[in-house]
């Protein structure tokens, strides 16, 4: 099977494990030289409105997921927005 089919599974099942979420999608896939940069669109309740005890509501955010040659998770953040992914590793 083809890496970049095993990048976008680790990556899906590493922020299913890791973070409350209901849906991951991978939106883009990346490879320098051994790295591969990853973009993924998640879903999680608003933490906020968790917090003052309200009725939750979905919110989409981003998570930006590095592996190494190896496919090993070397880092991963929320991001902002989408688009500060492209500016930040520039």
């Amino acid at each position: 099977m083809s890496q970049i089919i095993e990048v976008k599974k680790s990556v899906v099942k590493f922020l299913k494990e890791n973070i409350a979420c209901y849906d991951v999608t991978v939106i883009k896939i990346d490879k320098i030289q051994d790295i591969w940069n990853s973009i993924a669109e998640v879903y999680e309740d608003d933490s906020f409105l968790k917090s003052m005890n309200l009725p939750p509501k979905k919110v989409r955010l981003f998570y930006s997921v590095k592996m190494d040659g190896k496919l090993e998770i070397t880092s991963f953040e929320r991001l902002n927005s989408f688009e500060g992914m492209d500016s930040a590793s520039q």
